[in-house]
């Protein structure tokens, strides 16, 4: 009898996780994953607190870097993170009593960071962390570790659980990717370079995202060639990097020096993942609310390093790439590539574009407007595809355990440009002619 309940305790585990994170469902005429309902809820319950909820958690984030955590001055990488703490701790003083210049506060500067960006981000990464428990822990991470590792292996050079951080990108957000990512690397069930792949080739934005960019560049009469094509893209480009310098020179190292050793199971497939997942749960001691805690703890930390992040970095790149040339020169890198692509006369708009990714993913959708319907959808493949921007996904990697340094994160993003524009113009001139 106890043993029926503690199987009937583990499939009621996994299916909240799954329920939660991979099930859509409408709501009040909206079609998203629950954790997207929940965010909502929450922050709709906040009102107009969410400015305060945003400050606090960006002063916790700041004490724990001057006087917990005592890192701040550790490395050039840490002081400049600091910077862009107390920058975009500034920032939201200024969005909170509407106080700086005006262009600061035009719909698709501040308001558009701080609504779009660092609202979402400060709720769903705490609750995605809470709700990660039910993923990890009682099997169901074990299971599909066992059902992928014959695809995930000998494509990408990670274990087949890899497949589930894929799978919450593109259905929740690459916070909650990045999230899972470093709790399972902290466990020491992937190695370093797993963990880089992971979190560099599968931490994209979500689904619910990539609607926003289809819509601004017109795209949504094709919604689904556009969705199927760009996860195709970008997993085919992380094949393509994972065996690129840099990732391919990381070592295969573990955190702490731990690896978890999986256990020798023999037997079918669905055999292997179903006693590896009963293995893993009965292993797991620790009550439920204890971890749920846990989790959640760890995922206010992450946000509270993240949101400062988002709005300073993210602040800064729109104010140089609408107010400076400074765009325009690193277009110039990109610029023969996308001559020879045969841009034409676009050639020099979509190179500023693409260059403007590095700082936020949805900058160049926002100059591409105009182009025609080729370009616009490379464009939409690239903002995905790069999955590198300083206004989020890079700070939410540097606020991780997963130590990558930052030159080699720019190395990365810069391979998955160039790529991702090579392999969307194939596609292009294939199905869009």
């Amino acid at each position: 009898m106890a043993n029926k309940y503690r199987i009937f305790k583990y499939l009621l585990y996994n299916f909240i996780g799954i329920f939660v994170f991979f099930v859509p469902i409408t709501i009040n005429g909206k079609s998203s994953i629950v954790l997207d309902h929940i965010t909502s809820f929450t922050i709709a319950s906040l009102k107009g607190h969410t400015a305060y909820h945003i400050i606090t958690m960006m002063i916790v984030g700041l004490i724990r870097t001057f006087f917990i955590k005592k890192d701040w001055n550790k490395s050039a990488t840490g002081i400049f993170f600091t910077i862009s703490k107390i920058a975009g701790l500034i920032s939201g003083i200024c969005m909170l009593f509407k106080i700086g210049p005006a262009f600061l506060f035009e719909p698709n500067v501040l308001p558009f960071l701080f609504d779009k960006l660092a609202v979402p981000l400060s709720i769903i990464i705490p609750l995605g962390g809470m709700f990660i428990t039910f993923i990890i822990y009682y099997g169901f991470l074990e299971f599909m570790g066992v059902i992928m590792e014959g695809i995930m292996r000998p494509i990408f050079k990670t274990p087949g659980k890899s497949s589930i951080d894929a799978i919450a990108s593109f259905v929740g957000s690459y916070s909650i990717a990045l999230l899972l990512t470093n709790r399972v690397y902290t466990e020491g069930k992937y190695s370093l370079k797993e963990a880089v792949i992971i979190a560099t080739g599968f931490s994209t934005v979500s689904a619910t995202f990539m609607v926003v960019v289809a819509k601004t560049l017109n795209l949504m009469d094709m919604w689904l060639f556009y969705f199927l094509s760009c996860i195709s893209i970008t997993f085919i480009v992380t094949a393509i990097t994972t065996r690129l310098y840099p990732i391919k020179s990381i070592p295969d190292s573990y955190y702490n020096d731990f690896k978890f050793e999986e256990p020798e199971i023999e037997g079918g497939v669905f055999k292997r993942a179903m006693s590896s997942a009963l293995y893993a749960a009965n292993s797991n001691k620790q009550p439920v609310y204890k971890l749920v805690l846990s989790n959640l703890r760890d995922g206010f930390f992450i946000a509270s390093g993240v949101v400062p992040s988002v709005l300073s970095i993210g602040l800064l790149g729109l104010l140089l790439a609408t107010y400076t040339p400074v765009f325009d020169y690193i277009g110039y890198i990109f610029l023969p590539l996308t001559k020879i692509l045969g841009f034409g006369d676009d050639a020099f708009l979509v190179a500023k574009a693409v260059s403007t990714s590095i700082a936020e993913m949805f900058l160049p959708a926002m100059l591409s407007t105009g182009l025609n319907l080729q370009a616009r959808y490379i464009i939409a493949v690239v903002c995905v595809s790069e999955i590198l921007f300083f206004s989020a996904s890079i700070p939410c990697i540097l606020s991780t355990k997963i130590k990558i340094k930052l030159h080699h994160i720019l190395i990365i993003w810069f391979e998955r440009v160039v790529f991702s524009l090579i392999i969307a113009k194939l596609v292009a001139m294939i199905f869009l002619n």
